[in-house]
């Protein structure tokens, strides 16, 4: 999709259609980025993550809008639905892009690039939005393709084409290059994709470990992973949350306030899952906005909300001075298992001690499902812990 969350944005500001838009994070909650912008602020230089200062200071007639990702969120389904009407290999990369593979659609509807052609215009007309397609033999030129040329375009990269097209691009466009393997390459004189796909598998393997010769694949058009039918289920690797907070915490209570809410959130989704996590993940920012991250194995798998809070409160006090302040946190549960698998209970709890917890685990797992079926009911607002009560670091319930 071509400026997603701005376009959809759009939609109900017709008279800003000509002007440069910016959908933003809210400043007084310290939000305070760019989340997406439209072509004519990509024009005066806007470009997503930076601050609201940065891109005001580019374009002084910036328009900015709050984002609302429950429209965001309807507008892929709707968007999907169309492409369902051509393939039922579809799969989603992120909330505006998927794959199709339509391989076997091309007798009812045409070539690639025709049936890219009518679903940019079955959006257009239905759904007043404009999207980028590449057609491809592979799904990474695929992607790379729907990347080439902006708005409302279609590229196709062949067999053929794909050295004259892709190779002189300049390394850092390439898809799955990111600006640390970016800067890595370029210290060996890798600039643009072409020297990507010349160069020597053993120097990438030792500059990159196993995703370099992998790299030098992709930019010779190596690549034969498959697209999963619209179907199909996803396997989940990780379930996350993230705040940056009103205020920086400052104290250990701030801590556990912050942790509450965030734990509360992740063991509800794994639970909305069937899953549990073997381990636990967290990233703290400070307020010079340097980052830390840490994870830890859990005593056994886990989809309750005290056990994760207590991982993640262990791991930050293992790493993180106690007098200093913490802007953000993201909790993230890791190594992920069926909530139904067989696990290999423990003696032991989280500190080393002899463990005589099991009727306390069973006893708060009780309690978080009995909170999931009344926000079932009555919605996520209806009950939260006690700990996240009027607090005044951003925590929602």
């Amino acid at each position: 999709m071509n400026s997603f969350f701005a376009s959809v944005e759009l939609l109900d500001h017709p008279e800003l259609k000509d002007k440069p838009v910016a959908v933003c994070g809210d400043p007084e909650r310290r939000h305070g980025i760019i989340l997406a912008k439209n072509e004519h602020a990509k024009k005066c230089g806007v470009v997503t993550a930076e601050t609201i200062w940065q891109a005001t200071k580019k374009c002084p007639d910036l328009y900015l809008l709050p984002p609302h990702y429950s429209k965001y969120d309807e507008f892929f389904h709707l968007i999907n639905k169309i492409y369902g009407e051509f393939t039922d290999q579809v799969e989603p990369f992120s909330i505006d892009e998927s794959w199709l593979d339509v391989t076997a659609s091309q007798k009812l509807f045409g070539s690639g690039v025709e049936i890219a052609d009518r679903i940019r215009e079955r959006v257009k007309s239905e759904l007043g939005l404009t999207l980028s397609a590449g057609v491809s033999f592979n799904k990474f030129f695929a992607k790379m393709g729907s990347e080439y040329k902006k708005p409302d375009a279609t590229t196709l990269i062949s067999r053929d084409n794909f050295k004259e097209l892709l190779w002189p691009l300049p390394i850092s466009e390439m898809f799955m290059v990111g600006f640390a393997t970016s800067d890595k390459l370029m210290s060996i004189g890798i600039t643009k994709i072409g020297d990507l796909a010349r160069s020597d598998e053993k120097t990438l393997a030792n500059l990159l470990g196993k995703q370099g010769p992998i790299l030098k694949g992709y930019a010779n058009g190596i690549d034969d992973s498959p697209v999963a039918k619209s179907d199909a289920k996803h396997r989940i690797k990780s379930v996350g949350n993230g705040v940056t907070f009103k205020r920086n915490l400052k104290s250990e209570n701030d801590l556990l306030t912050a942790l509450t809410g965030l734990a509360d959130t992740v063991a509800g989704r794994l639970r909305s899952y069937k899953l549990k996590a073997c381990g636990v993940k967290v990233d703290v920012r400070d307020p010079e906005f340097n980052d830390t991250s840490r994870q830890k194995k859990l005593p056994s798998p886990t989809n309750n909300a005290q056990d994760l809070k207590a991982g993640a409160l262990d791991l930050i006090h293992s790493f993180w001075r106690s007098e200093k302040e913490i802007r953000l946190i993201t909790l993230t549960a890791i190594n992920l298992v069926d909530e139904d698998s067989d696990t290999q209970l423990s003696f032991f709890d989280a500190q080393g001690n002899l463990s005589d917890s099991s009727n306390a685990d069973n006893e708060n797992d009780s309690i978080e499902k009995a909170m999931d079926d009344i926000r079932e009911k009555f919605g996520r607002d209806s009950i939260a812990f006690g700990q996240v009560i009027d607090n005044d670091i951003g925590i929602e319930i």
